[in-house]
């Protein structure tokens, strides 16, 4: 029996290990930038970051950095829906009663599972502070769809984050650049709102608070944040959900952190959200929390291609930040709304002295979905065969960041396709960028898609059925672990490769999941390529079978 001592003992001291982690019941807070690149911060972004960020920094330095972390979309809801539920975004169906903006409704099922309901039901306090932008049901003046005219601001919302059990919640309906400009606590709005704002960018104006401003709100958050903390019990854990709404446009930073950056006023909102960590942690440490506490620090997808320094959104502006040596994409190609990693790929910290090392840093694939999954484990919940079917739990990471970790793919979107990793490969299902089709916003990821489209078809003549459409020049091969700027296409060389990868895409479609679990459905019919798709160009659809 001695040659199986030593493996009995690794054994043994796994589940010791494993035991001890569950036993810890931490609180948990999670922090989400909006529109933050991975390069916007300098412990990514290094001698190409010119912003400074040192609280993102000292997290990280205290903790653990993930430097393969991605969202499941380049734009804004679904990756909160995947985030949310630990489910595909794409597996939902339509938003009901969907107003503009800020009035967008609900996706049926988004709530029947939720990061709420999962810490609700291992017994922790939850509260929500912050851009919610997961949908809303408001109380309207004829029964009829929300939006700009039709809604009765005295009634509370009949749907929101108390759908998702969050305790305490005080959110901004959508973006900061998105009315209606008000907020709600616990579903009550707040204040009178009678007045019509828009604010810079895109100088959207709708129903406002009367005293709201845009560079009041991120300061709003914070002392909200900070009260929740303050209010909690040691012997009770929480979990706090902070969205913020930065550096998302406006670029509107508070009247104390104008001209902060070397960069410019771009500069100025994102020392603002690095501002929230400094805020969270000393909150943490003046109740004697800090040690056990879990604070995750994530953003929703890449940089704004239309974002800087001028506050009108101007196409690819991002660009005049890269001309001064600022790269809020990194090392990366795209932006917002694109299938390349600069719109993907996120920073993601985790520090957690209770367990975490100082200083870690793991190379394994994380996606944000993978939250519920790790969260359940770290309170010891067991997940249903129903519930959240495309996460995978990365704990194991916390004290071994050098280990293998356990998700082997990865499904992504951007606004109107899809691509998959699988180990190092990447494979996008466009010959573009996969950016909006002819919208000035998502200038600056190039090539955008009619322009790559038009190329992809001179390589082949006559009609095009859907066979060749998921072959080289309409789809792109890249192999990360070489090629991070994704220069490279090797579908042409790889044809088996992405054919592999097409048909594992395919089975977590039909399969209605991507974990191991009981057959699903999707709320909608989903296919790879939407043959005769509007959002096409004309001239692509005139030639495709």
């Amino acid at each position: 029996m001695r040659p199986f001592l030593p493996s009995l003992l690794a054994l043994v001291c796994l589940f010791v290990s494993i035991g001890a982690m569950a036993k810890a019941t931490p609180n948990i807070v999670f922090i989400l930038a909006d529109d933050l690149g991975v390069g916007d911060v300098n412990c990514y972004g290094g001698k190409r970051c010119l912003i400074d960020t040192p609280n993102v920094d000292a997290l990280a330095t205290g903790g653990l950095r993930f430097t393969d972390a991605h969202v499941n979309a380049s734009i804004c809801g679904p990756t909160r829906r995947a985030l949310m539920t630990g489910r595909y975004p794409w597996r939902f169906g339509a938003t009901v009663n969907n107003g503009p903006w800020g009035f967008c409704g609900p996706r049926p099922n988004t709530e029947k599972f939720t990061l709420g309901k999962l810490f609700k039901r291992a017994g922790y306090g939850t509260g929500y502070v912050g851009k919610w932008h997961l949908g809303t049901t408001m109380a309207t003046l004829d029964g009829k769809t929300q939006g700009l005219t039709n809604v009765d601001f005295k009634k509370p919302l009949t749907y929101g984050p108390g759908q998702f059990s969050f305790d305490y919640n005080f959110i901004l309906p959508g973006s900061l650049d998105m009315y209606p400009y008000a907020y709600a606590r616990n579903h009550v709005w707040q204040g009178k709102i009678t007045a019509q704002k828009g604010w810079s960018a895109f100088n959207r104006v709708g129903p406002a608070e009367k005293d709201f401003q845009d560079h009041e709100v991120l300061e709003t958050f914070y002392v909200e944040a900070e009260s929740f903390i303050k209010k909690q019990k040691k012997e009770k854990p929480f979990f706090l959900f902070l969205a913020l709404t930065a550096p998302h446009t406006p670029t509107s930073p508070g009247i104390k952190w104008r001209s902060k950056s070397k960069l410019g006023v771009y500069g100025d909102f994102v020392m603002e959200v690095d501002h929230s960590i400094e805020r969270v942690m000393n909150a943490l440490k003046a109740r004697g929390l800090d040690q056990n506490t879990l604070v995750l620090f994530s953003s929703d997808h890449g940089p704004a291609p239309y974002a800087g320094n001028i506050l009108e959104a101007t196409p690819a502006q991002i660009k005049k930040l890269e001309a001064k040596g600022h790269f809020p994409s990194g090392p990366h190609r795209g932006y917002k709304f694109s299938l390349y990693e600069g719109g993907l790929r996120v920073p993601l910290i985790a520090h957690w002295p209770k367990v975490i090392k100082p200083g870690g840093v793991s190379d394994s694939l994380v996606g944000l979905n993978d939250f519920m999954a790790t969260l359940a484990e770290l309170t010891g919940e067991k997940l249903a065969g129903h519930e959240a079917p495309d996460s995978i739990s990365f704990a194991k990471l916390f004290k071994h960041p050098k280990g293998e970790g356990s998700r082997k793919n990865l499904v992504m979107q951007s606004t109107a396709s899809f691509a998959i990793r699988e180990g190092k490969w990447k494979l996008c299902l466009c010959p573009g960028s996969g950016s909006l089709m002819n919208s000035e916003n998502g200038r600056g990821n190039d090539p955008m898609p009619a322009v790559a489209w038009a190329k992809a078809l001179e390589k082949i003549p006559g009609k095009l059925t859907e066979s060749d459409l998921l072959q080289a020049p309409f789809v792109q091969l890249f192999d990360l672990s070489v090629d991070l700027h994704e220069d490279h296409n090797l579908a042409d060389k790889y044809p088996d490769r992405v054919k592999r990868m097409v048909t594992l895409l395919k089975e977590q479609i039909a399969n209605g999941r991507s974990t191991p679990g009981p057959k699903l459905k999707n709320d909608k019919n989903v296919r790879i390529v939407y043959l005769k798709d509007k959002r096409l160009p004309e001239f692509v659809r005139d030639r495709i079978h």
